[in-house]
């Protein structure tokens, strides 16, 4: 179940937000005082998945609690305010927020945005995931370009990790010579005898022993897609 933290001095306001979010099965946690939840965000326990942030409010405006916390906050900010002036719909989006609703707002339209800033943050994280590669033993991390097996770093040249995400993000396809050279060399100058040259390096460096990389006799090479850990 999705989780939001509605943040505005107006309890009456915050109240309703949260009985429409709750019909909507959508989880909601009201913080009415903005230091409070300058504290509460800061909290290690802290697991939202979206703010509504009021702007006017006294001690700390919402702007500035926004300034605050955006460094340390990737989730999506939806501001509410009573401001309807393009000038302060512009200074929310530069400080970090990701919409904006104006008071009074319409039921169907907070819900509408809200349930899209929810998904577009559940589809960013799970590309986020796909950053990272796990089968069997190996684990290959796209972002920080490591491959480690079990824990063991294993050390590959930037050809042969490309050719490692290549066939591991195809996992259970059977590819052909032809089909691995045109997607990982591309144009570049080589033959396609660098191919066989470059799965045995990785065969030796991840001690594979045709446990992860097989070869289709007469076309090519698969990754094996389900492959037992025991030794």
């Amino acid at each position: 179940m999705s989780k939001v933290l509605i943040i505005d001095d107006d309890k009456d306001i915050s109240e309703l937000i949260s009985l429409i979010l709750k019909k909507e099965n959508i989880e909601s946690k009201i913080i009415n005082d903005p230091i409070e939840a300058l504290q509460w965000i800061k909290n290690i326990n802290f697991n939202e998945d979206l703010i509504l942030l009021d702007i006017m409010m006294p001690e700390l405006s919402g702007t500035q609690l926004c300034a605050k916390i955006r460094d340390s906050v990737d989730i999506p900010i939806i501001f509410l305010s009573a401001k309807s002036e393009m000038i302060d719909k512009i200074i929310g989006y530069e400080i970090g927020g990701d919409d904006y609703i104006t008071k009074p707002f319409d039921n169907t339209e907070l819900l509408l945005k809200v349930k899209s800033h929810l998904r577009l943050n559940k589809r960013t994280n799970n590309s986020s995931k796909r950053k990272i590669i796990h089968i069997g033993e190996i684990t290959l991390n796209i972002e920080s370009y490591e491959v480690r097996k079990k824990e063991k770093k294993i050390d590959l040249s930037t050809r042969e990790f490309e050719l490692l995400k290549y066939l591991m993000e195809n996992a259970g396809i059977a590819l052909s010579k032809e089909q691995i050279f045109e997607d990982v060399w591309g144009s570049e100058y080589g033959d396609i005898g660098t191919v066989a040259v470059n799965i045995k390096n990785l065969r030796d460096k991840l001690e594979d022993n045709d446990k992860y990389i097989l070869t289709i006799w007469g076309y090519g090479y698969k990754f094996v897609k389900n492959v037992s850990t025991d030794e």
